[in-house]
């Protein structure tokens, strides 16, 4: 009985078949060095986006009523880092592991008053305070009139029949070391977008 011989037949690949395989390749490798270029450039701006809002821009939210009708519970709002302020600036500072937003009224060694009504003198003269609903005296426990620490600054919550500030003695005045910045912008909600008032 014959065997009979099988010959396999190779069967090669097309020249465009080939052509189609090298593209594929070629776009797999592209597709892969587009996509970790991708990854890090956004894992880079992520990076200096987190180092300039802690260095830079803080963003913060804004927790309790003190300072309302300026900002309110829930509001997210922008400082800058700065070290000068002004009788009217809002500014952010630490106090005991949290953070207070407050108003600045009075400088080193400037003489801060407050009247039963509510009224606020610096220096004998009653500052202007446009942003003020609730003038009250407060929770005031402080020897009135009273002189600012040197290297510190005086501050009051615009709602100042609910807010705890420099007119206690648990908070005081506060120094340049406490200070986060100045509060500039609210961002959130986005219906109050815009500067905060002076």
């Amino acid at each position: 009985m014959a065997k009979n011989n099988v010959e396999k037949v190779l069967d090669f690949p097309s020249s465009t078949q080939v052509e189609n395989e090298l593209n594929r390749i070629r776009y797999n490798r592209r597709y892969g060095s587009t996509l970790r270029s991708t990854v890090y450039a956004l894992i880079t701006v992520a990076a200096v986006a987190i180092l300039i809002s802690m260095l830079l821009l803080p963003v913060l939210q804004i927790y309790g009523s003190s300072m309302t009708p300026t900002v309110t519970d829930g509001d997210i709002v922008v400082a800058v880092k700065n070290s000068k302020f002004k009788t009217g600036d809002v500014v952010a500072f630490y106090y005991n592991n949290k953070i207070l937003v407050k108003r600045v009224i009075a400088q080193a060694g400037d003489w801060v008053d407050i009247s039963e009504d509510g009224k606020v003198f610096v220096n004998n003269d009653v500052i202007e305070e446009p942003y003020i609903t609730d003038p009250a005296y407060g929770e005031t426990n402080i020897k009135l009139p009273y002189q600012v620490p040197e290297g510190k600054i005086f501050v009051m919550g615009d709602h100042r029949s609910v807010s705890i500030d420099s007119r206690n003695t648990s908070v005081g005045c506060v120094s340049s070391e406490q200070i986060v910045g100045k509060v500039l912008l609210r961002i959130w909600p986005f219906s109050a977008f815009g500067k905060l008032s002076q």
